[in-house]
């Protein structure tokens, strides 16, 4: 008895499992697009043909440019204020005015509140098309249509800013949890109610982040669409540049500056005054 106690224990194997956990998929975009991107900007750069010396030429001229732009020629404050102020208006009533009608298009283009596919399709399609065409090609057409001045600007920007509000509005609504639109179904609440309680609270932060950011492009394309004959601080640049008057032409960039900074700054400080809030 006592020798079969002492004698060699048995040995026990302990399987263990050799598989190997499954490789992560490859990217097709990336494996794809990447270098397909980089044989087409390569094959730009060979296409295009740009002089390199001329290049450097105009860095050496603009170098030389710069110099002349300071300091700041503030002698037509007054004149280059007031244009300010109407490509603020401009930009502005504009904006609004688009921000309105894509807040009320979206929720007919978002495929999750949308009484249609199609509608949503139609929609959608409108505003890539709205979107498909420069803001100042707009602003050509309408003043051929109402004439100069700032009426081409608002009508211009309106277009752009519905176009583009469109689909992120309706992105930002597509968003919202299916599960928190069917609970509200499902207490029979009705479509108007669902908006107001549950969907708006929900993208409220979002929307004003692209209100924002259509003021700021707006304020952007009112100088631009200044240059060609739409009003504002837009014919004050293009009035400085074509005249050599490269100080003049810095003031009113500082003066755009200063408007695009205002609009950011308050509306950053609106956002956390409603983070606030919620907190």
């Amino acid at each position: 008895m006592s020798m079969q106690l002492n004698g060699p224990k048995p040995s026990f194997t302990v399987l263990t499992s050799t598989v190997e956990p499954p490789k992560p998929k490859k990217n097709k975009l990336v494996v794809i697009g990447l270098p397909l991107v980089a044989v087409l900007f390569i094959f730009s750069l060979l296409q295009l043909q740009f002089d390199y010396a001329k290049i450097a030429e105009g860095f050496t001229k603009l170098w030389g440019y710069m110099g002349t732009m300071f300091p700041p020629d503030f002698s037509d404050w007054k004149h280059v204020l007031l244009a300010a102020v109407e490509s603020l208006q401009v930009a502005i009533i504009g904006s609004v005015l688009g921000i309105v009608v894509a807040f009320f298009l979206s929720f007919l283009a978002a495929s999750n509140l949308t009484p249609h596919p199609l509608i949503a399709w139609v929609i959608q399609s409108a505003a890539s098309l709205l979107r498909a065409i420069p803001t100042i090609v707009w602003a050509l057409i309408f003043i051929v249509s109402v004439g100069l001045g700032p009426l081409p600007g608002v009508l211009a920007i309106a277009i752009s800013a519905a176009g583009m509000l469109v689909k992120v509005f309706a992105q930002s609504l597509e968003e919202i949890d299916k599960g928190v639109l069917e609970a509200m179904r499902a207490t029979g609440a009705s479509w108007l109610q669902i908006v107001m309680q549950g969907i708006l609270p929900t993208v409220k932060t979002a929307f004003i982040a692209w209100c924002v950011l259509q003021l700021e492009g707006g304020i952007a394309e009112s100088t631009i669409l200044g240059a060609v004959g739409a009003g504002g601080i837009g014919f004050e640049m293009t009035h400085a540049m074509k005249s050599y008057n490269f100080a003049a032409a810095l003031f009113v960039g500082l003066v755009v500056f200063v408007m695009v900074f205002s609009v950011e700054f308050i509306a950053n400080r609106y956002k956390m005054k409603l983070k606030t809030r919620k907190s």
